[in-house]
């Protein structure tokens, strides 16, 4: 039975946890939609981890619907969420409904995802408001990496706790946390009735999400290691490569047979 954001929703009060994970093509998804995982991300990290860029940023609306269209022509079962990219959360309400109803006319996706803490709930109100689900993310936000600095744990327990309160009180189905100190993430989980679905922000939350190529070690030649909050559960790039030579090594000594 294909789940919904009203379902995810409900997997809190059911003492369920969600499984979740990024996807950017048709054979992943189905295989993750096959294995049981309940919310697939289309994110604009497809930005670092498929266009081998060093931020979000300069993924486009076109680029993140091409992804999710694909994504979601796979799945039978998951939640499909998709990130609104930058900046049109940022440019407001009627800008961030414009770039959504895209990605709904478009794609069979689910569910939005927008990055921002309180100063994005009237945007968020006005996507739910618009019949459109969004799922919050609080924390870290890659799409706010020039005005942050970079990448570090978030700490403000004030500010954060104002956050996650805003936007379910917006309407937001689920709120993902990223890279904030387990002790806030506890507490926010606790405060909440929205589910929260944490990366890097330790085990108290209603679920989890991590990056495809980081948990199955897909990564770039330069990226040596997963960052510090990943577990990784294989190391394809080594099976990758390992594969690739041998195939080299068949056709440079004339032992690959092609029969027809």
């Amino acid at each position: 039975m294909k789940l919904t954001p009203l379902k995810i929703s409900e997997y809190k009060r059911e003492g369920r946890k969600i499984a979740m994970l990024t996807v950017y093509d048709y054979a992943g998804a189905r295989i993750l939609d096959e294995a049981g995982i309940d919310v697939l991300l289309v994110g604009d990290s497809l930005g670092n981890v498929v266009q081998g860029k060093t931020t979000t940023l300069p993924v486009t609306l076109d680029e993140i619907i091409y992804h999710a269209e694909i994504v979601s022509r796979a799945v039978r079962r998951a939640l499909v969420v998709v990130d609104l990219p930058f900046p049109y959360c940022q440019l407001g309400a009627a800008e961030a409904i414009r770039a959504a109803a895209r990605i709904f006319k478009e794609t069979e996706a689910d569910a939005v995802k927008v990055e921002g803490g309180s100063n994005r709930a009237p945007t968020i109100a006005a996507l739910v408001e618009a019949g459109i689900p969004v799922m919050g993310h609080c924390g870290l936000l890659p799409q706010s990496v020039h005005q942050s600095g970079g990448f570090f744990i978030q700490r403000r327990r004030e500010q954060l706790l104002k956050d996650v309160k805003a936007i379910e009180e917006a309407g937001a189905f689920a709120i993902l946390l990223e890279c904030v100190t387990t002790e806030i993430t506890k507490e926010a989980t606790e405060i909440l009735r929205t589910p929260t679905i944490g990366i890097g922000a330790g085990g108290d939350c209603d679920g989890q999400v991590l990056v495809f190529h980081d948990i199955f070690g897909y990564t770039p030649p330069e990226k040596t290691r997963p960052p510090k909050h990943v577990r990784q559960y294989a190391d394809l790039k080594s099976i990758i490569s390992e594969a690739a030579k041998n195939y080299i090594n068949d056709i440079q000594n004339s032992t690959y047979i092609n029969n027809n």
